[in-house]
């Protein structure tokens, strides 16, 4: 009877045993899978931005507000095309700027620039295929602008601006 007695005793504590290991085993297999998971979502997004192609609003607004960044994401020496002011007709000319004489560009746009007493004017984004056209029309001021846009590895670069305004 006592040996059916610790029989008992012993199967009951390795149940326990067992019971409490799988308890542990079970909570680190799901600590491991969440661990392994976040890592694959974290992955899957690195591998989403690479393949993914910039989406042109948001890189204009950061283009915009990042003199470094803009910096980056402009093709140097840049063509420019504007007016000749020592022509009397103002023809168009193209220069190339350099990056050492680049002027910061402001290319954010709200409604109010439509409507205020001075230098009103509207701006316009046009895409065709992989570029993008950021077109400036002064309202009875004399400002005209193009500022093209291209695709070039799933980012957009600045490539070349015509000027006209006078």
């Amino acid at each position: 009877m006592k040996n059916l007695y610790s029989v008992f005793i012993f199967f009951g504590i390795y149940i326990l045993f067992c019971s409490c290991n799988q308890t542990k085993s079970k909570g680190g297999e799901s600590l491991g899978t969440e661990v392994t998971k976040s890592i694959t979502v974290e992955n899957k997004s690195d591998v989403k931005k690479d393949t993914e192609l910039e989406d042109f609003g948001e890189f204009l607004k950061k283009f915009s507000d990042n003199e470094s960044f803009q910096m980056r994401r402009i093709k140097f020496p840049i063509n420019v095309i504007i007016p000749d002011t020592s022509d009397e007709g103002m023809a168009p000319t193209e220069e190339k700027i350099n990056k050492y004489d680049w002027e910061p560009l402001d290319l954010n746009y709200d409604s109010t620039y439509l409507t205020r007493p001075y230098d009103q004017y509207y701006q316009v984004v046009r895409f065709r295929n992989d570029t993008a056209i950021v077109e400036i029309r002064g309202i009875d001021n004399g400002i005209y602008a193009d500022y093209y846009f291209e695709m070039i590895g799933k980012k957009w670069y600045l490539v070349t601006l015509f000027e006209a305004s006078f």
